[in-house]
């Protein structure tokens, strides 16, 4: 299985959302397969973005892994994630902008 950022960025985002500071039970993200977010879940605790437990078994057709929290490096990622998503957006409407006004003259 690739290693899917977006979906990585999405976990993170739905983790920190949770208002009691730790992750939802289960996590789901709407698109993705449970086999998909485990895995997921296993690189963000392998990369030190949140603190997760192995639920893995021998009947698993993927890694499990729970996700309990957060780190500090998984806050930071949310954080440049968020910014990255705002400032694309912006640019969006900028080149928007851009096209519109060559469109008038």
């Amino acid at each position: 299985m690739k290693r899917d950022m977006e979906l990585i960025r999405k976990m993170l985002i739905a983790i920190e959302d949770n208002s009691a500071g730790w992750a939802p039970d289960p996590l789901k993200i709407e698109g993705y397969s449970d086999e998909a977010i485990g895995y997921h879940a296993y690189l963000l605790v392998d990369a030190g973005l949140a603190k997760g437990t192995d639920m893995t078994t021998n009947m698993s057709t993927a890694p499990e892994y729970m996700i309990q929290m957060l780190t500090w490096a998984g806050h930071e990622f949310c954080q440049a994630a968020r910014e990255d998503t705002r400032r694309k957006k912006a640019m969006g409407v900028v080149a928007k902008k851009e096209a519109l006004s060559r469109l008038k003259c």
